[in-house]
Protein backbone atom coordinates (compact mmCIF):
# COMPACT_ATOMS: atom_id res chain seq x y z
CA UNK A 1 0.00 0.00 0.00
CA UNK A 2 1.72 3.03 -0.78
CA UNK A 3 2.54 5.97 1.78
CA UNK A 4 -0.26 8.62 2.72
CA UNK A 5 0.95 11.90 1.22
CA UNK A 6 0.08 15.44 2.13
CA UNK A 7 -3.53 16.50 2.37
CA UNK A 8 -2.98 19.54 -0.23
CA UNK A 9 -2.90 15.83 -2.62
CA UNK A 10 -6.13 16.38 -5.05
CA UNK A 11 -5.60 13.14 -6.20
CA UNK A 12 -4.37 11.69 -9.94
CA UNK A 13 -5.05 14.25 -12.18
CA UNK A 14 -3.05 16.99 -9.80
CA UNK A 15 -1.24 19.04 -12.03
CA UNK A 16 -3.54 18.73 -14.79
CA UNK A 17 -6.01 22.00 -16.22
CA UNK A 18 -9.17 21.59 -17.80
CA UNK A 19 -10.44 24.74 -19.99
CA UNK A 20 -14.56 24.13 -19.08
CA UNK A 21 -16.82 25.47 -21.75
CA UNK A 22 -19.84 23.03 -20.26
CA UNK A 23 -23.15 23.57 -19.11
CA UNK A 24 -26.26 22.34 -18.29
CA UNK A 25 -25.41 18.47 -16.85
CA UNK A 26 -23.67 16.09 -19.83
CA UNK A 27 -20.78 18.08 -20.40
CA UNK A 28 -20.69 19.44 -16.42
CA UNK A 29 -20.88 15.82 -15.18
CA UNK A 30 -18.10 15.32 -17.36
CA UNK A 31 -15.55 18.08 -16.14
CA UNK A 32 -16.79 17.05 -12.63
CA UNK A 33 -15.55 13.50 -12.77
CA UNK A 34 -12.34 14.86 -14.19
CA UNK A 35 -12.45 17.50 -10.69
CA UNK A 36 -12.96 14.73 -8.40
CA UNK A 37 -9.84 12.76 -9.49
CA UNK A 38 -7.80 16.20 -9.12
CA UNK A 39 -7.38 17.99 -11.78
CA UNK A 40 -8.03 21.87 -11.70
CA UNK A 41 -10.99 22.89 -13.99
CA UNK A 42 -11.49 26.39 -15.40
CA UNK A 43 -14.89 26.85 -15.84
CA UNK A 44 -15.86 29.17 -18.22
CA UNK A 45 -19.34 31.36 -17.72
CA UNK A 46 -21.28 33.70 -19.71
CA UNK A 47 -21.52 37.08 -18.00
CA UNK A 48 -25.34 37.74 -16.12
CA UNK A 49 -26.82 34.42 -16.10
CA UNK A 50 -23.45 32.07 -16.13
CA UNK A 51 -24.36 28.61 -16.60
CA UNK A 52 -27.89 27.62 -17.37
CA UNK A 53 -28.68 25.84 -14.61
CA UNK A 54 -28.11 28.46 -11.70
CA UNK A 55 -31.49 29.77 -12.62
CA UNK A 56 -32.90 26.24 -12.15
CA UNK A 57 -35.39 26.15 -8.79
CA UNK A 58 -35.75 25.40 -6.14
CA UNK A 59 -32.88 28.00 -4.89
CA UNK A 60 -31.85 28.92 -1.53
CA UNK A 61 -29.98 32.44 -1.01
CA UNK A 62 -30.40 32.90 -4.72
CA UNK A 63 -28.16 29.45 -5.50
CA UNK A 64 -29.78 26.88 -7.54
CA UNK A 65 -29.74 23.32 -6.32
CA UNK A 66 -29.26 22.03 -9.10
CA UNK A 67 -25.89 23.95 -10.11
CA UNK A 68 -24.39 23.12 -6.88
CA UNK A 69 -25.02 19.24 -7.42
CA UNK A 70 -22.82 18.96 -10.29
CA UNK A 71 -20.14 21.79 -10.08
CA UNK A 72 -18.22 21.28 -6.84
CA UNK A 73 -14.49 21.56 -6.97
CA UNK A 74 -14.16 23.70 -10.07
CA UNK A 75 -13.34 27.10 -10.76
CA UNK A 76 -15.85 30.35 -12.48
CA UNK A 77 -14.00 32.42 -14.52
CA UNK A 78 -17.02 34.75 -16.42
CA UNK A 79 -15.95 35.76 -19.98
CA UNK A 80 -17.94 37.24 -22.99
CA UNK A 81 -16.89 35.27 -25.84
CA UNK A 82 -18.69 37.58 -28.04
CA UNK A 83 -15.67 39.85 -28.09
CA UNK A 84 -12.59 39.72 -29.06
CA UNK A 85 -10.88 40.65 -25.74
CA UNK A 86 -12.99 37.80 -24.24
CA UNK A 87 -11.80 35.29 -27.35
CA UNK A 88 -7.89 36.33 -27.20
CA UNK A 89 -8.25 35.61 -23.13
CA UNK A 90 -9.55 31.68 -23.73
CA UNK A 91 -7.44 31.08 -26.41
CA UNK A 92 -4.22 32.20 -24.08
CA UNK A 93 -5.60 30.13 -21.30
CA UNK A 94 -6.17 26.76 -24.05
CA UNK A 95 -2.10 27.32 -23.99
CA UNK A 96 -1.86 26.83 -20.39
CA UNK A 97 -4.37 23.83 -19.89
CA UNK A 98 -4.09 20.32 -20.78
CA UNK A 99 -7.85 19.32 -21.58
CA UNK A 100 -10.56 21.58 -22.98
CA UNK A 101 -14.24 20.09 -22.85
CA UNK A 102 -17.05 21.63 -24.77
CA UNK A 103 -20.85 20.12 -25.21
CA UNK A 104 -22.03 23.00 -27.47
CA UNK A 105 -23.67 21.34 -30.54
CA UNK A 106 -21.44 20.89 -33.54
CA UNK A 107 -20.23 23.69 -34.98
CA UNK A 108 -20.65 26.04 -32.67
CA UNK A 109 -17.15 25.87 -31.15
CA UNK A 110 -15.61 26.47 -34.76
CA UNK A 111 -17.83 29.19 -35.62
CA UNK A 112 -16.25 31.15 -32.16
CA UNK A 113 -12.62 30.56 -33.41
CA UNK A 114 -12.82 28.05 -30.64
CA UNK A 115 -12.43 24.87 -32.57
CA UNK A 116 -10.19 21.36 -32.14
CA UNK A 117 -7.96 23.08 -35.56
CA UNK A 118 -7.51 26.51 -34.22
CA UNK A 119 -6.68 25.38 -30.39
CA UNK A 120 -4.30 22.56 -31.20
CA UNK A 121 -2.46 24.82 -33.50
CA UNK A 122 -1.41 26.81 -30.31
CA UNK A 123 -1.10 24.30 -28.03
CA UNK A 124 -0.66 20.59 -30.26
CA UNK A 125 -1.16 18.48 -26.90
CA UNK A 126 -4.39 19.73 -26.06
CA UNK A 127 -6.94 17.11 -25.83
CA UNK A 128 -10.11 17.99 -26.80
CA UNK A 129 -13.33 16.68 -25.61
CA UNK A 130 -16.83 17.15 -27.90
CA UNK A 131 -19.77 15.67 -26.43
CA UNK A 132 -22.88 16.61 -28.15
CA UNK A 133 -26.46 14.74 -28.34
CA UNK A 134 -25.90 12.93 -31.67
CA UNK A 135 -22.06 13.16 -32.31
CA UNK A 136 -20.28 15.29 -34.96
CA UNK A 137 -21.69 13.28 -37.90
CA UNK A 138 -25.01 11.49 -39.22
CA UNK A 139 -28.21 13.04 -39.91
CA UNK A 140 -29.02 13.91 -36.64
CA UNK A 141 -25.94 15.83 -35.91
CA UNK A 142 -27.60 19.53 -35.34
CA UNK A 143 -30.76 18.09 -33.49
CA UNK A 144 -30.58 19.26 -29.92
CA UNK A 145 -30.63 16.73 -27.12
CA UNK A 146 -32.09 16.32 -24.19
CA UNK A 147 -32.27 13.88 -21.41
CA UNK A 148 -35.46 11.81 -22.69
CA UNK A 149 -34.95 12.21 -25.88
CA UNK A 150 -31.68 10.38 -25.68
CA UNK A 151 -33.87 7.64 -23.82
CA UNK A 152 -36.27 7.27 -26.66
CA UNK A 153 -34.30 7.11 -29.30
CA UNK A 154 -31.51 4.74 -27.94
CA UNK A 155 -34.29 2.15 -26.67
CA UNK A 156 -33.82 2.55 -23.83
CA UNK A 157 -37.02 4.52 -22.64
CA UNK A 158 -39.17 1.38 -24.32
CA UNK A 159 -37.83 -1.00 -21.70
CA UNK A 160 -39.01 1.27 -18.79
CA UNK A 161 -41.95 0.58 -17.20
CA UNK A 162 -44.14 -1.67 -16.19
CA UNK A 163 -46.04 -4.42 -18.61
CA UNK A 164 -48.70 -3.18 -20.55
CA UNK A 165 -48.24 0.34 -19.26
CA UNK A 166 -46.67 3.26 -21.23
CA UNK A 167 -43.03 3.12 -21.01
CA UNK A 168 -41.61 5.64 -18.22
CA UNK A 169 -38.54 7.11 -18.27
CA UNK A 170 -35.55 6.69 -16.02
CA UNK A 171 -35.51 7.97 -12.61
CA UNK A 172 -32.02 10.06 -12.92
CA UNK A 173 -31.11 11.40 -16.13
CA UNK A 174 -28.79 8.92 -17.54
CA UNK A 175 -29.52 10.11 -21.41
CA UNK A 176 -27.54 13.16 -20.05
CA UNK A 177 -25.16 11.10 -17.68
CA UNK A 178 -23.50 9.35 -19.80
CA UNK A 179 -21.34 11.97 -21.03
CA UNK A 180 -20.11 11.90 -17.61
CA UNK A 181 -19.01 8.59 -17.79
CA UNK A 182 -17.49 8.46 -21.48
CA UNK A 183 -16.41 11.85 -22.16
CA UNK A 184 -13.74 11.26 -18.92
CA UNK A 185 -12.95 7.64 -20.20
CA UNK A 186 -12.08 9.05 -23.81
CA UNK A 187 -9.90 12.03 -22.22
CA UNK A 188 -7.80 9.04 -19.90
CA UNK A 189 -6.99 7.41 -22.77
CA UNK A 190 -6.20 10.28 -24.56
CA UNK A 191 -4.19 11.33 -21.72
CA UNK A 192 -1.95 8.03 -21.42
CA UNK A 193 -1.70 8.44 -25.32
CA UNK A 194 -0.09 11.84 -25.43
CA UNK A 195 2.22 10.53 -22.76
CA UNK A 196 3.62 8.39 -25.47
CA UNK A 197 3.25 10.30 -28.23
CA UNK A 198 3.18 13.77 -27.12
CA UNK A 199 0.44 15.04 -28.92
CA UNK A 200 -3.35 15.63 -27.73
CA UNK A 201 -6.27 14.37 -29.83
CA UNK A 202 -9.84 15.44 -30.79
CA UNK A 203 -12.46 12.91 -28.72
CA UNK A 204 -16.25 12.84 -30.06
CA UNK A 205 -18.51 11.99 -27.32
CA UNK A 206 -22.13 11.19 -28.47
CA UNK A 207 -24.76 11.07 -26.06
CA UNK A 208 -26.76 8.87 -28.38
CA UNK A 209 -24.25 6.43 -28.90
CA UNK A 210 -23.63 6.48 -24.97
CA UNK A 211 -27.43 5.58 -24.26
CA UNK A 212 -26.86 2.62 -26.62
CA UNK A 213 -23.63 1.12 -25.03
CA UNK A 214 -25.83 1.01 -21.71
CA UNK A 215 -28.57 -1.00 -22.97
CA UNK A 216 -26.07 -3.78 -21.96
CA UNK A 217 -27.65 -7.62 -22.70
CA UNK A 218 -30.32 -6.23 -24.50
CA UNK A 219 -29.58 -5.69 -27.79
CA UNK A 220 -28.00 -9.09 -28.02
CA UNK A 221 -31.12 -10.21 -26.34
CA UNK A 222 -32.94 -8.67 -29.63
CA UNK A 223 -30.82 -10.59 -31.79
CA UNK A 224 -31.44 -13.78 -30.45
CA UNK A 225 -35.03 -13.70 -30.76
CA UNK A 226 -36.17 -11.11 -33.25
CA UNK A 227 -38.19 -9.44 -30.99
CA UNK A 228 -37.86 -6.12 -28.98
CA UNK A 229 -37.90 -6.30 -25.39
CA UNK A 230 -40.80 -5.29 -23.48
CA UNK A 231 -40.94 -3.10 -19.91
CA UNK A 232 -40.84 -5.69 -17.43
CA UNK A 233 -41.00 -3.02 -14.38
CA UNK A 234 -38.49 -3.80 -11.63
CA UNK A 235 -38.77 -7.36 -12.71
CA UNK A 236 -35.88 -9.60 -15.39
CA UNK A 237 -37.07 -10.65 -18.49
CA UNK A 238 -35.38 -14.58 -17.83
CA UNK A 239 -34.53 -14.42 -13.58
CA UNK A 240 -37.55 -15.09 -11.32
CA UNK A 241 -37.86 -13.96 -8.48
CA UNK A 242 -36.10 -10.83 -9.37
CA UNK A 243 -37.70 -7.50 -8.32
CA UNK A 244 -39.39 -5.26 -5.80
CA UNK A 245 -41.70 -7.07 -3.37
CA UNK A 246 -44.48 -5.52 -0.80
CA UNK A 247 -43.66 -5.56 2.79
CA UNK A 248 -46.03 -4.64 5.90
CA UNK A 249 -44.22 -1.03 5.61
CA UNK A 250 -42.66 -0.57 2.62
CA UNK A 251 -40.27 -2.64 -0.36
CA UNK A 252 -38.00 -4.98 -0.85
CA UNK A 253 -36.15 -6.02 -3.19
CA UNK A 254 -35.05 -9.93 -4.15
CA UNK A 255 -32.63 -10.82 -7.03
CA UNK A 256 -32.67 -14.54 -7.53
CA UNK A 257 -29.51 -14.14 -9.83
CA UNK A 258 -28.71 -17.57 -10.05
CA UNK A 259 -30.16 -21.32 -9.30
CA UNK A 260 -28.34 -21.60 -6.04
CA UNK A 261 -30.17 -18.49 -4.59
CA UNK A 262 -33.60 -20.27 -5.00
CA UNK A 263 -33.33 -22.88 -2.20
CA UNK A 264 -31.84 -20.07 -0.08
CA UNK A 265 -34.77 -17.72 -0.86
CA UNK A 266 -37.22 -20.67 -0.29
CA UNK A 267 -35.55 -21.52 3.25
CA UNK A 268 -35.64 -17.73 4.26
CA UNK A 269 -39.25 -17.56 3.93
CA UNK A 270 -40.14 -20.63 5.23
CA UNK A 271 -41.05 -21.88 1.63
CA UNK A 272 -38.54 -25.04 2.33
CA UNK A 273 -41.45 -27.71 0.14
CA UNK A 274 -40.62 -25.59 -2.97
CA UNK A 275 -36.73 -25.74 -2.55
CA UNK A 276 -36.19 -29.04 -4.22
CA UNK A 277 -40.16 -29.33 -5.76
CA UNK A 278 -39.24 -30.18 -9.72
CA UNK A 279 -41.49 -27.50 -11.32
CA UNK A 280 -39.64 -24.60 -9.86
CA UNK A 281 -35.81 -26.23 -9.92
CA UNK A 282 -34.47 -24.20 -13.14
CA UNK A 283 -34.39 -20.80 -14.33
CA UNK A 284 -36.82 -21.65 -17.35
CA UNK A 285 -39.31 -23.32 -15.45
CA UNK A 286 -39.58 -20.16 -13.02
CA UNK A 287 -39.50 -17.89 -15.45
CA UNK A 288 -42.83 -19.94 -17.30
CA UNK A 289 -44.14 -19.70 -13.61
CA UNK A 290 -43.42 -16.79 -12.82
CA UNK A 291 -46.87 -15.03 -11.87
CA UNK A 292 -47.30 -18.70 -9.21
CA UNK A 293 -43.72 -17.96 -7.64
CA UNK A 294 -44.32 -14.32 -7.33
CA UNK A 295 -47.18 -14.35 -5.75
CA UNK A 296 -46.53 -16.91 -3.38
CA UNK A 297 -43.39 -14.70 -2.69
CA UNK A 298 -45.52 -11.49 -1.99
CA UNK A 299 -47.91 -13.10 0.00
CA UNK A 300 -45.57 -14.19 2.72
CA UNK A 301 -43.47 -10.80 2.51
CA UNK A 302 -46.45 -8.68 2.60
CA UNK A 303 -47.13 -9.92 6.12
CA UNK A 304 -43.60 -9.35 7.52
CA UNK A 305 -41.64 -6.24 7.65
CA UNK A 306 -38.73 -4.29 5.90
CA UNK A 307 -36.48 -5.21 9.05
CA UNK A 308 -37.54 -8.83 9.33
CA UNK A 309 -37.07 -9.63 5.79
CA UNK A 310 -33.75 -7.87 5.76
CA UNK A 311 -33.04 -10.31 8.82
CA UNK A 312 -33.92 -13.31 7.79
CA UNK A 313 -32.44 -12.59 3.68
CA UNK A 314 -28.95 -11.47 5.65
CA UNK A 315 -29.03 -14.62 7.78
CA UNK A 316 -29.92 -16.99 4.61
CA UNK A 317 -27.86 -15.15 1.80
CA UNK A 318 -30.22 -13.86 -0.21
CA UNK A 319 -29.46 -11.25 -2.62
CA UNK A 320 -32.04 -8.34 -1.20
CA UNK A 321 -31.75 -4.35 -0.62
CA UNK A 322 -34.50 -2.59 0.91
CA UNK A 323 -36.11 0.53 -1.31
CA UNK A 324 -35.14 3.94 0.39
CA UNK A 325 -35.31 6.73 -0.25
CA UNK A 326 -32.99 9.88 -1.51
CA UNK A 327 -32.44 10.95 2.59
CA UNK A 328 -32.30 7.95 3.68
CA UNK A 329 -29.98 6.12 1.23
CA UNK A 330 -27.56 9.30 1.71
CA UNK A 331 -28.29 8.83 5.65
CA UNK A 332 -27.49 4.68 6.17
CA UNK A 333 -24.60 3.33 7.32
CA UNK A 334 -23.02 2.17 4.39
CA UNK A 335 -23.12 5.93 3.15
CA UNK A 336 -21.62 7.78 6.10
CA UNK A 337 -18.68 5.11 6.17
CA UNK A 338 -17.67 5.74 2.86
CA UNK A 339 -17.84 9.77 3.93
CA UNK A 340 -20.22 9.90 0.95
CA UNK A 341 -21.59 13.31 2.36
CA UNK A 342 -19.38 16.26 3.16
CA UNK A 343 -19.43 19.48 4.59
CA UNK A 344 -18.36 22.37 1.73
CA UNK A 345 -17.65 26.34 2.49
CA UNK A 346 -19.96 27.91 0.18
CA UNK A 347 -19.31 31.62 -0.32
CA UNK A 348 -23.03 32.36 -0.35
CA UNK A 349 -24.58 29.87 1.97
CA UNK A 350 -21.93 29.08 4.74
CA UNK A 351 -21.41 25.29 5.64
CA UNK A 352 -23.56 23.22 3.14
CA UNK A 353 -23.97 19.33 2.72
CA UNK A 354 -22.49 18.16 -0.94
CA UNK A 355 -21.98 14.79 -2.71
CA UNK A 356 -18.36 13.25 -2.02
CA UNK A 357 -16.48 11.92 -4.67
CA UNK A 358 -17.26 8.32 -5.47
CA UNK A 359 -13.76 7.00 -6.38
CA UNK A 360 -11.55 6.57 -3.57
CA UNK A 361 -7.50 5.88 -2.99
CA UNK A 362 -6.52 4.00 -0.34
CA UNK A 363 -3.60 5.15 1.05
CA UNK A 364 -3.92 8.13 -0.10
CA UNK A 365 -6.08 11.37 1.72
CA UNK A 366 -7.91 13.62 -0.89
CA UNK A 367 -8.92 16.97 1.21
CA UNK A 368 -13.14 17.20 1.04
CA UNK A 369 -14.31 18.60 -2.49
CA UNK A 370 -13.97 22.92 -2.89
CA UNK A 371 -18.00 24.16 -2.54
CA UNK A 372 -19.46 24.55 -6.18
CA UNK A 373 -18.13 28.48 -7.09
CA UNK A 374 -20.57 31.04 -7.57
CA UNK A 375 -20.45 33.07 -11.08
CA UNK A 376 -17.19 34.87 -11.43
CA UNK A 377 -15.80 33.16 -8.00
CA UNK A 378 -12.12 32.79 -9.95
CA UNK A 379 -12.18 35.35 -12.48
CA UNK A 380 -9.43 37.70 -11.21
CA UNK A 381 -7.37 34.29 -9.36
CA UNK A 382 -7.60 32.96 -12.94
CA UNK A 383 -5.84 35.67 -15.22
CA UNK A 384 -3.49 37.07 -12.19
CA UNK A 385 -1.85 33.40 -11.83
CA UNK A 386 -2.29 31.76 -15.40
CA UNK A 387 -2.09 34.76 -17.55
CA UNK A 388 0.42 36.83 -15.38
CA UNK A 389 -2.07 40.27 -15.93
CA UNK A 390 -2.27 43.08 -13.68
CA UNK A 391 -4.82 44.18 -11.29
CA UNK A 392 -4.84 47.75 -14.08
CA UNK A 393 -4.90 44.98 -17.02
CA UNK A 394 -7.87 43.21 -15.20
CA UNK A 395 -9.49 46.54 -14.23
CA UNK A 396 -9.52 47.22 -18.16
CA UNK A 397 -10.85 43.60 -19.08
CA UNK A 398 -13.54 44.24 -16.89
CA UNK A 399 -14.28 48.03 -18.49
CA UNK A 400 -14.72 47.10 -21.88
CA UNK A 401 -17.00 44.21 -20.67
CA UNK A 402 -14.91 41.38 -21.70
CA UNK A 403 -15.18 39.91 -17.99
CA UNK A 404 -17.05 40.11 -15.37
Amino acid sequence: MPEPVAPSWRGPLQGIRVLDFTRVLAGPAASLALADLGAEVLKIEPPGTGDETRSFPPFRQGESHYFLSINRGKKSIVVDLKTETGLALVKDLSTKCDILIENYRPGVMDRLGLGYATLSALNPRLIYCAISGFGMTGPLRDRPSFDIVMQALSGALSVNGEPERPPTKLGIPLGDLVGGINGPMGILAALYERSVTGRGRLIDVSLFDGMIGMLSYLPQLAFFTGEDPKPQGSQHPNLVPYGVFPCADGSIVIACLTNSFWGNICRALGMGDWAGDALFDTLEKRRDLRGVVNERISGITSRKTMNELVELFTQHQVPHAPILGIKEALSQPQAVAREMVVEADHQVLGKIPIVNRSIKFPGDQQPAPAAPPVLGQHTEEILTELLGLTAEQIAGLRASKAIA
